[in-house]
C-alpha cells in the first residue's frame, strides 16, 4: 500500500486503546486520512469501592456544601449522570479540558472554568482563578487518581475533599491483537492515560523497535516513560485530535524524506482476520 498525500497514514495499523464514543471517534480520524485504527479498551471502570463515602460526597454536593466541583474525566460525569446528581446552583463547576467541559455540558451541567493553555491537573493549577482560592473544594477521582490536584488545591488555601468515585481496571488484551504489535504489524500505539501506559507496559512491552508510540500530552508521556515505554511523539494539546494530528504529521514527514528523532511508520498489507475495530 502506497500513502498519499489525502492519506498519509494508508495501510497503518494503529492501536487505539480506549473504546466508547472516544474510541468510535479517534477511529473514525484515523480513517480519514487511510488508517485502520484497532480497537482494544486496555481498561476499564468499575464502580467505586466504597460507594457509601461516595454517595455521602455527592448528596453533600447536591446540597450546596462545596463551593466548587472539580471534574477530570467524562467517568467521573457518567458517576454523576448515574447516580441522578446535579451539583448545586451555587457550587460552581471546573472541568479539566475542553472534553470533560463538552461532557458535563452535555448532562446539562455548567461549567464554570476550563484551563485554557494546558488541559491537564497541572494547567489546571496554574491557571485558577486568582479571585477564587478559598472555599470547599470535591475532586472526585478514580481510586488511583495521584494526589496532585488536591494536594496543589490545598496549597492554593483551598478546603479539598478527595473521594473515590470509580475504579480503574486493566482488560486483558486479545490475543490476535497482542501478536499483531508483537511483529510489528500494528506499528503504532497511542496512549491516552498513565493507567493505559502501565497496562501496555505490563501485558504488550517491549514493543518492536520500530514501533511508534505518541502520547496525547506532557504528563501522559512522562508516566509512559515511567512504565519502561519509549516516547516518540507527544501531542502539543491533550486531545484526540491533537493526538491524531501528531501521528499524521509524523507521517508526512516521513512521506516528505525528512529524517524526524523518531521510530518509523512501517505500512503493512491488511489482514481481512485481523481484529479491527468497528
Amino acid at each position: 500500500m502506497t500513502a498519499t498525500p489525502e492519506k498519509p497514514l494508508k495501510g497503518v495499523r494503529v492501536l487505539v486503546p480506549r473504546g466508547g464514543k472516544w474510541g468510535d471517534s479517534v477511529a473514525a480520524s484515523l480513517r480519514a486520512f487511510g488508517a485502520q485504527p484497532v480497537i482494544a479498551p486496555l481498561i476499564n471502570f468499575a464502580p467505586a469501592e466504597n460507594p457509601h463515602d461516595l454517595m455521602v460526597a455527592l448528596l453533600k454536593l447536591e446540597a450546596g456544601d462545596f463551593d466548587w466541583l472539580v471534574v477530570t474525566s467524562a467517568t467521573t460525569v457518567d458517576v454523576l449522570i448515574g447516580n441522578s446528581i446535579r451539583p448545586a446552583p451555587t457550587t460552581r463547576v471546573a472541568a479539566v479540558g475542553e472534553t470533560t467541559a463538552q461532557a458535563l455540558n452535555l448532562a446539562g451541567i455548567r461549567v464554570d472554568f476550563v484551563p485554557e493553555k494546558d488541559n491537564s491537573a497541572r494547567g489546571l493549577l496554574k491557571e485558577w482563578p486568582a479571585a477564587d482560592i478559598t472555599g470547599h473544594v470535591l475532586v472526585p477521582q478514580s481510586d488511583i487518581a495521584e494526589p496532585t490536584l488536591v494536594a496543589g488545591l490545598a496549597e492554593k488555601g483551598l478546603d479539598a475533599e478527595f473521594v473515590a468515585a470509580y475504579r480503574t481496571v486493566g482488560v486483558p488484551v486479545d490475543e490476535a491483537v497482542r501478536a499483531a504489535v508483537a511483529d510489528g504489524s500494528i506499528s503504532v500505539v497511542l496512549i491516552t492515560s498513565g493507567s493505559v501506559a502501565r497496562q501496555i507496559a505490563s501485558q504488550l512491552a517491549p514493543l518492536p523497535a520500530s514501533t511508534l508510540v505518541a502520547c496525547i500530552g506532557p504528563r501522559t508521556a512522562f508516566d509512559a516513560r515511567a512504565a519502561g515505554l519509549p516516547v516518540h511523539l507527544i501531542a502539543e494539546t491533550r486531545s484526540a485530535a491533537a493526538l491524531v494530528e501528531a501521528v499524521v504529521e509524523h507521517a508526512q514527514a516521513v512521506a516528505r524524506g525528512e529524517t524526524p528523532a523518531t521510530a518509523p511508520i512501517t505500512i503493512q498489507p491488511a489482514d481481512p482476520a485481523s481484529p479491527e475495530s468497528h
